[in-house]
């Protein structure tokens, strides 16, 4: 067991440089050429928030791993031995949390204040902007932690009568207890009034930790729900509306004509805003232009790389085109491979989750048996269900950016990406990896039995009190089931045809 433990620290500490390093990558491939060699705050963050991010969705297949360390152990207290991964869920989660709702937050509100103020008024502004949520955040979990911070657990009171130590054990449905007399040891055959109700306070760090699940689960059920089926049939769709062929010289000065005058325009009122704002007019009707000039903004960048598709220039523009059409090809193959996956994912909340008793424990017995045949098998097939998960939720999230209006678009393109833009979606993957953890332990959870996670998101989380029938009746996993389903007629009723004009500049067909 020693040296399995030991392996399973060399595993983790290089699973975190490895991390690590991955951050700093996208951070560098991602970033807008305007933020090189500045904003170094909030790089740090997103540098960080990236790893922990990665490390918390991790920590779940590296749970089951420090799980099966003392399993075979024959001593008592040998788990005791083991990393100790509750401490390490609790710290990640709060760091998770401070984060999210401090950190970022200030952040964000440095790095877009006015860049003609001088750097302790931006700092200022940014600190009233987060002592005042600090405050609220604090007052609010105090009382709450103060009034119904309690858990409540269903127990049952079982009883037996002595008897002497017989020489042979004849148990059975009819006879599951020793002796002869009344008793009730069998929560199967108990009576309804044996039920009793246990309760008991919760640690605060739990707490926070809970009610950070709950936030992060109402828009992973909104985000992750549509972003489960966007995900595999936006490639889909992608790859249907591709361009079919090249355009021809004059075609593409018509369009090229036609996207420069829109830019000009763009340009004008992305100038009368930043007037407004300097006036100090910064009302509802601003920042409802505010949306409405980035939406066309990502529209017009949208068709200058169409443009630039169907017209390759340089010399080597026959294998550019090449290169375009083998990219939506690897997009329809990885589209169909995401349906599979997502269908599994839907298939197993329906089957394992949803009815009661569960049909079968489907993809917990995959994973079982993939262990079976390789011991680190199972749980790197774990770990990609994780993850998709989370794809699914940054999918669905800038689908329902471009779609509603009151939500702000902070689009992730290579080379291009803000760092407000940047902070804003490791805040959203940072509070939907603590529910997407939640959801993979009650989803995994007989693959998952007996970890220090199911302890905190099994148990805990789901008998708090106030909030608990959210999980008793399943709340969070119809809404995502109903959701994806929606979206999956959407798709199959509008996505597969071609945009029509709207108000911005299409290309021609």
């Amino acid at each position: 067991m020693g040296d399995f433990n030991l392996a399973l620290v060399i595993v983790a500490i290089v699973v975190c440089v490895i991390v690590f390093i991955s951050s700093i990558y996208l951070l560098v491939n991602y970033q807008h050429p305007d933020d090189a060699n500045q904003a170094y705050f909030p790089k740090f963050v997103v540098v960080f928030g990236l790893s922990i991010a990665m490390i918390s969705i991790l920590m779940l297949p590296a749970d089951v791993a420090n799980r099966h360390a003392c399993r075979h152990s024959i001593y008592n207290g040998a788990c005791n031995l083991t990393l100790p991964m509750k401490d390490l869920w609790l710290a990640v989660y709060i760091v998770d949390a401070v984060l999210v709702f401090f950190i970022i937050p200030f952040a964000m509100f440095f790095y877009e204040g006015d860049q003609d103020k001088t750097l302790g008024k931006r700092i200022k502004s940014a600190l009233i902007w987060v002592v005042t949520t600090a405050v609220v955040c604090a007052l609010v979990l105090g009382i709450l932690y103060g009034v119904i911070g309690k858990v409540d657990f269903s127990v049952r009171h079982l009883s037996s009568a002595t008897t002497t130590f017989p020489t042979s054990w004849q148990f059975s449905n009819n006879q599951p207890c020793i002796g002869n007399t009344a008793r009730q040891c069998s929560a199967y055959t108990a009576n309804a009034a044996s039920e009793k109700t246990w309760t008991m306070r919760t640690t605060f760090p739990e707490y926070v930790v809970a009610l950070a699940t709950i936030v992060g689960s109402v828009l992973f059920t909104i985000f992750g729900g549509v972003g489960i089926a966007s995900l595999p049939l936006g490639l889909i769709t992608a790859f249907i509306r591709r361009p079919k062929a090249v355009i021809t010289r004059s075609q593409y000065i018509k369009e090229a004509t036609e996207l420069g005058k829109k830019a000009r325009e763009l340009k004008k009122a992305a100038d009368s805003l930043h007037q407004e704002e300097r006036s100090g007019a910064k009302g509802r009707k601003w920042r409802k232009n505010v949306k409405a000039v980035e939406k066309e903004l990502l529209q017009l960048e949208e068709d200058v790389n169409l443009l630039e598709e169907v017209y390759p220039q340089g010399e080597k523009a026959e294998t550019a085109w090449a290169f375009t059409v083998l990219g939506y090809l690897a997009k329809f193959i990885l589209g169909i491979l995401g349906l599979i996956v997502s269908v599994a994912w839907i298939a197993h909340i329906i089957i394992y989750l949803l009815v009661d008793p569960p049909l079968s424990a489907f993809l917990n017995e995959v994973f079982i048996k993939l262990d079976d045949v390789w011991g680190l098998l199972g749980t790197a097939a774990f770990a990609f269900f994780c993850f998709y998960l989370l794809l699914a939720v940054i999918a669905g999230a800038m689908m329902l950016g471009l779609k509603l209006v009151f939500i702000t678009i902070h689009p992730m393109k290579w080379g291009a990406t803000l760092m407000n833009s940047f902070l804003f979606n490791v805040g959203l993957i940072l509070l939907c990896s603590i529910s997407v953890i939640q959801f993979c332990a009650t989803a995994f959870g007989y693959y998952a039995q007996a970890t220090a996670a199911q302890e905190i998101f099994g148990h805990t989380l789901q008998s708090l009190r106030g909030i608990k029938y959210l999980y008793k009746y399943n709340v969070f996993q119809i809404g995502f089931v109903v959701l994806a389903g929606l979206t999956f007629i959407y798709y199959i009723a509008f996505g597969w045809r071609r945009k029509k004009p709207s108000g911005r500049f299409q290309l021609s067909t």
